[in-house]
């Protein structure tokens, strides 16, 4: 039995839209398909709504439907574009609080954050309609002028994670469709509701044709890739599947952008405030319950105030609550599928087997109901150690300690990975 969301009253709406109901939308028509499928709330393990399993001719469908009405929007004028788009961003913001929910619902994170990433997400199409698309005069002379312009490419597709499913949505459905793209969704399987509700709404305010969702397993991402008719890829997720999209995108030459894993290093210099600076470092390490692609991942702290430090930071940790996002006074919530909670559970198999000091956590949350762990920190692992170089993309963290800046910048950069860092100081 999937439970029940509110629809609560906001500013006045054309009709309401139901958030107890979830569809794929293929040439602005809701599609039904044979198999169906549905996601578990991840701090009850609560069936969730049921949702489309789409096959290959769906997608053949969504993709035709893309490119005729791509002919169309692409010659739209921009500041048509962006009054569309606008138009858009406030609708997401009435219903804010249903997305909220929901989020939280599907996703795990507690409702307070849900609510900021709802905002972010409103935030973020408003921005990019604030942008504008240069036209360069690169050389103008009596017999010639040169100009480069940016034109639309064609048929989006954006493959969406499940630890920020509303916000990347947005990230991606802006500016594909300001710079006059057309783009289908294919929301992550594990948190797939937020992204289709933001398609389903996105219908009432663009053509056709222009945003489409489709919905299923991991089967359809290949599908999407190696598909002819898709011009670009948008992906968000692990470096592992990242190779396999661009791998897949070179058969067909089709543009790639990819925001994939990291393993951010911060480093801690020895004039901190530590009462300020350590719950601080705590929370951007923590945060969705590690399962944030730019939390920080290894944290570097001076040795003369290793152990003051990790105390202080270890007792901020212990004050935030953990447990079911609904409820109030909630930090942390589960972890998002069982699949992940798997994965992360290896590294807290490994503390006895690696004889990993345990500073605070180091195992399951007792008499929980859903996917939760300890939030969990390591004290000096070695450098080597799997906690260090790999990305846990959950609740256990290494603090390793530092003696000199060149010792500790060589140790930072020491991972394939590089997407974030940070260094902690009074001496800007």
């Amino acid at each position: 039995m999937a439970p029940s969301a509110t629809n609560g009253s906001t500013a006045h709406r054309e009709d309401n839209l139901s958030f107890t109901s979830f569809s794929q939308f293929i040439d602005g028509v809701a599609v039904k398909t044979p198999a169906s499928r549905h996601g578990i709330n991840p701090a009850t393990k609560e069936d969730l709504w049921e949702v489309p399993v789409s096959g290959a001719e769906h997608l053949d469908h969504g993709v035709d439907a893309a490119r005729k009405a791509f002919r169309s929007w692409s010659k739209t004028p921009f500041e048509q574009r962006k009054k569309a788009v606008l138009a858009y961003a406030d609708a997401v913001e009435k219903y804010k609080e249903e997305f909220s929910t929901l989020l939280t619902t599907e996703q795990g994170k507690p409702t307070w954050q849900a609510n900021l990433e709802v905002t972010a997400g409103y935030d973020w199409i408003r921005g990019m309609a604030g942008l504008t698309i240069p036209e360069d005069v690169v050389e103008e002379t009596e017999t010639k002028k040169t100009i480069v312009r940016y034109t639309p490419i064609g048929v989006v597709g954006a493959i969406i994670p499940w630890n920020f499913p509303l916000l990347l949505t947005t990230g991606k459905i802006a500016p594909a469709l300001l710079t006059g793209n057309v783009i289908i969704v294919k929301p992550s399987p594990f948190a797939p509701y937020c992204a289709l509700k933001l398609v389903e709404l996105a219908q009432r305010y663009f053509p056709k044709g222009v945003v489409g969702s489709i919905s299923g397993g991991d089967d359809i991402g290949p599908m999407m890739t190696e598909h002819p008719g898709i011009d670009k890829i948008s992906f968000t997720g692990s470096t592992t599947t990242g190779k396999l999209v661009m791998r897949s995108a070179s058969k067909t030459l089709k543009r790639v952008v990819l925001e994939l894993g990291g393993n951010d290093p911060a480093i801690v210099c020895p004039d901190v405030d530590i009462s300020r600076v350590a719950p601080m470092i705590a929370t951007y390490a923590f945060l969705n319950s590690g399962q944030v692609c730019l939390n920080l991942k290894r944290i570097y702290i001076h040795e003369s105030i290793y152990d003051e430090f990790l105390v202080a930071m270890t007792e901020h940790l212990k004050t935030m609550a953990v447990g079911n996002g609904l409820d109030k006074g909630i930090v942390l919530g589960p972890l998002q599928n069982s699949m992940q909670y798997d994965r992360v559970k290896t590294f807290f198999d490994d503390i006895p087997k690696e004889k990993w000091k345990v500073a605070v956590g180091g195992g399951k949350m007792e008499n929980s109901k859903g996917y939760f762990l300890q939030p969990t920190i390591i004290d000096r692992p070695a450098d080597d150690s799997r906690i260090v170089v790999e990305e846990p993309f959950g609740p256990i963290v290494p603090a390793l300690s530092w003696r000199t800046e060149e010792d500790v910048i060589a140790r930072a950069n020491d991972t394939r990975m590089g997407l974030g860092a940070s260094v902690w100081s009074k001496d800007l």
